[in-house]
């Protein structure tokens, strides 16, 4: 249950260039560069081409090439190239 006390919201740290991963409710897809299986890591690019260390573990195994949609630097689905539009 959410709670009407301003006191207990969550603090946003909103920057004005990348807005606020917490009240922010956007996915962002991201192409796999290279991915590790025993942490659950992948180094991934955006379409701009920067990259990100993302947490593969929602989604399971990834590998190059794949195309993740991913929130707060967590995959949350795999992509369909339809999907993707990288």
């Amino acid at each position: 249950m959410r709670s009407n006390d301003p006191d207990l919201a969550p603090t946003c740290f909103a920057d004005a260039a990348e807005g606020c991963i917490t009240c922010g409710d956007q996915g962002v897809p991201v192409r796999v560069l290279s991915a590790d299986e025993t942490t659950a890591l992948a180094v991934c690019a955006d379409a701009s081409g920067a990259t990100e260390q993302i947490a593969t573990e929602l989604v399971g195994p990834v590998a190059p090439g794949d195309v993740l949609l991913v929130h707060a630097k967590v995959a949350l689905a795999h992509l369909d190239a339809e999907e993707a539009a990288l």
